[in-house]
């Protein structure tokens, strides 16, 4: 199919995104990828969240609400005054809105997991007339990690809409541009103090692609298989009425074209013995497509990531590093791991330090990695999963660069490309692409919203990175004596671990931090 796009690159849709033969699922009921949609990021919680709140509060008589999470938390406050999560969506249901939501069961609180919250608010709102089934088809120690909101009117398609990211409905999200943190916050480790600051991204869809999102929670919903397989907890759900899937209403049709994207939603199934109906191998189209780009970058990786783990995943960044002498790579990433203690922080840091290794290997002074603080100097937990390839190809989701999220537990992932040219040069670059890469790096440079068309070129923005990163750590080491320099960035070691810590980190790493999803076939040979 070609595009309209233009003169600089030439480019078919197909040359960016997986075709539905390179997916590798011929049993979804998605498309290959829709056109006419707009895409906006919401960078921060606080954004998303206020926008959400004014998106339930319209839902009437006969609209529908789906969402999947990871965790949610009932309080929540969407905005400071309210309402709560529960509240917003209960509302919704109490005013004749079908409430329908998949939430994941989640290991125990014990392990700093979320299993009562996440019943609580499925009780919750089941008790105001929606449907919530608290889900556990996925395999052994696996998450369903997917974070979707999709909201449909009955009465007019053009206000439908679908948000897709990272950004759970729970506690430590709703934080902003100032990184104070959320005030009701989850555990974390000490270093990120009492109220954790948090990076996070999500985006909303308008046009054609909220049908995908739809259909992407319609094929879970109707997946037969019950949603766990223990007696105790089957029993305790149909007690509680969370084991109840009435049938969902037909879809309607897709909205109208709303704008000027592109969008193609990637997912992560794993290959369980009781097969999904809809990924009988499971799905890796997060992995595949991650490939399939990467073997086209050029000039420039921008990657903000959680975990950034797997010498596995890391591969094609670092044969793209090796093969192009000009290519850059810019990674964010948290300065410290949302696990402590004597084995759990060790095993989270096995991934990273290898993997890093190897993209210095590959890309030497090419590859520039940081973390980041708040202007008090507290570290902000990086929890955004998002990756700018060439300022053309953009992806924000809920999977991180590692195997468990390319392999192992269920992700979902928003892809874009703009049917628009960025008209700045260096020129051959797509218009959303360029804006989410340009607006990540001004806010961490503390650069005015004027000054961003200076980080257009790659090889200037990586310089601004490492200018920036110098002066703090200078300012640091100096004793922050004199104002603090602008800026949140700092460079990060690589992690150092004994040879003690990595023996005995190392089988939780494999087994429980970042396992392996895909079929044996697929691991002898190396492939997704």
């Amino acid at each position: 199919m070609a595009s309209v796009w233009g003169k600089w690159y030439k480019m078919r849709i197909e040359d960016w995104f997986l075709t539905e033969d390179e997916r590798g699922n011929g049993a979804t009921k998605l498309g290959p990828w829709t056109t006419g949609n707009d895409v906006r990021p919401l960078v921060h919680g606080a954004t998303y969240f206020a926008e959400l709140r004014a998106c339930l509060e319209q839902l009437g008589k006969d609209d529908l609400l789906l969402f999947a999470d990871w965790r949610g938390d009932p309080d929540e406050r969407l905005t400071p005054d309210g309402p709560t999560v529960s509240e917003a969506m209960a509302a919704a249901a109490r005013r004749g809105a079908l409430v329908r939501g998949l939430i994941w069961r989640s290991h125990m609180d014990l392990l700093r997991f979320s299993s009562a919250e996440n019943r609580r608010l499925g009780r919750e709102i089941e008790d105001a007339g929606g449907q919530a089934l608290l889900d556990t088809r996925t395999k052994p120690g696996g998450a369903h990690h997917q974070k979707f909101v999709i909201l449909r009117h009955d009465r007019d398609a053009t206000r439908d809409v679908a948000f897709v990211g990272g950004i759970d409905l729970c506690h430590s999200r709703r934080d902003d541009a100032d990184h104070l943190g959320d005030p009701q916050s989850c555990p974390m480790p000490d270093a990120y103090g009492p109220r954790p600051p948090w990076h996070d991204i999500q985006v909303a869809i308008h046009g054609p692609a909220v049908a995908e999102v739809e259909t992407v929670f319609c094929e879970r919903w109707e997946d037969p298989a019950p949603e766990t397989r223990d007696p105790l907890r089957r029993l305790r759900d149909h007690l509680g009425r969370l084991d109840d899937a009435p049938p969902l209403p037909k879809p309607g049709p897709p909205p109208p074209p709303a704008g000027r994207h592109a969008v193609q939603l990637l997912r992560t199934y794993p290959a369980r013995w009781d097969r999904y109906p809809f990924a009988p191998d499971g799905e890796r189209s997060i992995a595949r497509a991650y490939r399939k780009v990467l073997a086209r970058a050029r000039s420039i990786v921008y990657l903000e990531d959680q975990y950034l783990w797997s010498t596995d995943v890391i591969e094609p960044f670092a044969e793209a590093l090796e093969r192009e002498p000009d290519l850059r790579m810019i990674v964010v990433v948290p300065r410290h791991p949302d696990q402590d203690g004597l084995l759990a922080g060790p095993a989270s840091l096995i991934g990273r330090a290898d993997a890093l290794a190897r993209l210095r290997a590959a890309g030497g002074d090419r590859v520039a990695v940081y973390d980041l603080e708040n202007h008090r100097g507290t570290p902000i937990y990086v929890h955004a999963k998002a990756c700018v390839v060439d300022d053309v190809w953009a992806t924000v989701g809920s999977d991180n660069v590692n195997l468990r999220s390319w392999t192992y537990d269920s992700e979902l992932s928003c892809a874009v490309l703009d049917e628009r040219e960025d008209p700045r040069p260096p020129y051959g670059a797509l218009r959303f692409a360029r804006d989410l890469r340009l607006t990540l790096m001004a806010e961490h440079l503390d650069l005015p919203g004027g000054e961003q068309d200076e980080l257009c070129d790659p090889a200037a923005a990586f310089e601004a990175f490492a200018r920036s990163a110098a002066r703090l750590e200078e300012w640091h080491r100096g004793g922050e004596e004199g104002p603090r320099p602008p800026g949140r960035l700092r460079p990060h070691p690589a992690p150092t671990l004994s040879r003690l810590q990595k023996a005995l980190a190392m089988p939780l790493y494999r087994f429980a931090v970042d396992p392996d999803g895909r079929p044996a076939e697929l691991r002898r040979s190396g492939r997704f």
